[in-house]
Formats: structure tokens, sequence, C-alpha cells
């Protein structure tokens, strides 16, 4: 695993007063993240499972949710534009929500199930996910449409959390309401179809991500000439390929950029790209340019890598 003794010194990092300033919206879909920690001594005699004894149950922002707390842990401001279920799991993430800062447009969708994510952990481990979802319905996205552009204004940056779960079904009509207004725009994309965010300033897929839609490269020089070809049909400013062990490369009009790994010690990728893109959001709002705000993001996210779960990464661990 990469360590920083090697790695070129990173740009500064803005004051928390410049931070403090920038008003990040992030729209997409939102999820509960919901834990049952408990102890594993026995095996069922129903069946050959074991027996989790809960001790403790933790709810966590996740999707968009965790990225508006990332914007939060780094001192930016966060508004959280999302669809919900009228539901307790709604109730639940309106309460974290609060809890960290984040200013919460929750459009209650009585048809839709909030969507949650229940992981059983006993012994350190997961045993299980338990999902529980429900797509929201047409009209609850209408009016996700019509927040969004009474809202677009009022905000630095506009960020997509994609998770293709319904709420950015209209993304191709936002992207340019947020381009009209003058506002950079950044997505973490999914799907196969990248034509759906043209016009955005910034894309960040994972590697899985970038090859369902470019294919397989075989090389560096490859994957430069798939990418370059994949941002001028789509009309994407740049990309931001997150490559873990890796790194990252940032592929723009005038060539790429790569920057290594910081990670000491990887526990759980859960929300990595989450913490980069929030990172990158709020350091473009308070006026790095792409190329400096990347090593910080880059350095967020390897730090993000050693927590368990989703989580953030503060502006004090970030200037450390």
């Amino acid at each position: 695993m990469s360590t920083d003794s090697h790695l070129p010194s990173l740009p500064s990092l803005p004051s928390p007063q410049t931070l403090a300033s920038c008003r990040i919206l992030v729209v997409g879909d939102v999820m509960l993240d919901r834990y049952w920690h408990g102890v594993v001594d026995r095996i069922s005699p129903e069946a050959p499972v074991p027996v989790v004894r809960m001790e403790r149950e933790e709810d966590r922002l996740g999707g968009a949710g965790n990225v508006a707390f990332n914007v939060r842990a780094l001192g930016g401001q966060a508004t959280l534009l999302t669809v919900t279920g009228d539901d307790a799991a709604a109730d639940a993430l309106r309460r974290l929500l609060h809890k960290s800062g984040v200013t919460p447009l929750l459009i209650g969708d009585a048809d839709m199930a909030t969507i949650v994510k229940l992981r059983v952990i006993g012994r350190a481990q997961q045993l299980l996910r338990i999902d529980v979802e429900r797509p929201p319905t047409a009209s609850a996205v209408e009016r996700l449409v019509e927040v969004f552009a009474a809202q677009v204004h009022q905000h630095d940056v506009v960020l997509f959390s994609d998770y293709n779960k319904g709420a950015l079904a209209p993304i191709d009509r936002l992207i340019p309401l947020a381009r009209a207004a003058g506002k950079p725009v950044l997505v973490d994309p999914k799907g196969q179809d990248y034509r759906r965010y043209a016009g955005a300033s910034l894309l960040t897929p994972n590697r899985a991500e970038l090859a369902q839609v470019v294919g397989s490269w075989r090389d560096e020089e490859d994957l430069r000439c798939r990418v370059q070809a994949l941002r001028e049909q789509t009309g994407v400013a740049a990309v931001l390929l997150t490559r873990s062990e890796e790194g990252m490369t940032l592929f723009e009009a005038d060539g790429c950029l790569h920057e290594p790994a910081r990670a000491r010690e990887v526990f759980d990728v859960t929300g990595a790209g989450d913490t980069v893109i929030a990172t990158l959001a709020v350091l473009l709002a308070s006026g790095l340019p792409l190329s400096a705000a990347m090593p910080l993001a880059n350095k967020a996210g390897g730090m993000v890598v050693g927590k368990f779960g989703t989580a953030a990464v503060s502006y004090e661990e970030l200037a450390a």
C-alpha cells in the first residue's frame, strides 16, 4: 500500500472561513444505512446459519445523504434535495440530516419506500445485507424538478449523486437548468449511458463503472483515447477516474493528470467515492481549480477507506 513519504506535496487547503461560505446543492438518491451490531456464539438449530444476538443499532446517512454529510464535515454548507417515502425511515433520515447540519429538502412520496440498507454485523464482519426500496412516482420526481429550479441559483456548485434508484430520472433536464444558472455540475454516475449527463462539468466514475461504458482498456494510451472519445460524445468537460490502489486520473480537453494513491490502510471502501466528489465540490466552490482540488480529494478518499462503513473526513483531518 502506498504511503505519503515519496508523494508530491499537496496544495494548500483553503481556510475554514472560506469553506464555510461554500454552498453545495446535493441532488440524488438518498438511503438509510442501518447497522445491527451483535455477537455470534452459536449456529442456529433451524438452519446452518449463525445466530446474531443484537447488542446495538446504528443509523447513518447513505447515498446522496452521505455526500451531503461529507460536505458538512469539511465545513461547507450542504442542501440535500431528494425524494423519500412517507415512512419511518424518512423520519430517521430527517433527524440524521438535522443532526449533521445538512438542510433537508425531502419530497415525500406515499407510494415510495425510502431506501434502507440493513447490514447485520457479527465478529466485525458483515454477515447479511437486506435492502428495502420502492422507486418514486413520476409526480414526486416532477416536484423535485420544480424545487431544483427554485433552489439552484442559491448555491455555488451542484452535485448529482446517482445510484440509479429513480430520483435522478430527469437529470437530462436538471443539468441544463444548472448550467443556465452558471453553476459547475459534478456527477457521480451510474449505468451504461452517460449521454444523460451531457453538459456536466465533471464525472467521477470508478474503474468498474467506466469499463461498463467504454469497455476494457489495454493500456494507459488506450484508456486515454476511450475517455477522450467519451468526453466528446457526451459534451462533458472532464472525467475523473477513481482507481482505488492506483489513485486517480483526471481527463480534460488539454490532457490528463494522474495522482497516486495516498491510502495507508484499506479497511472499508464503502462511500469513498462520496468523500472524493464531496471534497471536490467544496474545494471548487472555494475557488480552487480542478487540478489543485484533485490531490486533496484523493487524500480524503484515501483517509476514509480506513474507517468503517459510510464515513467522512473532517477539515482537521484533511489539513493535518
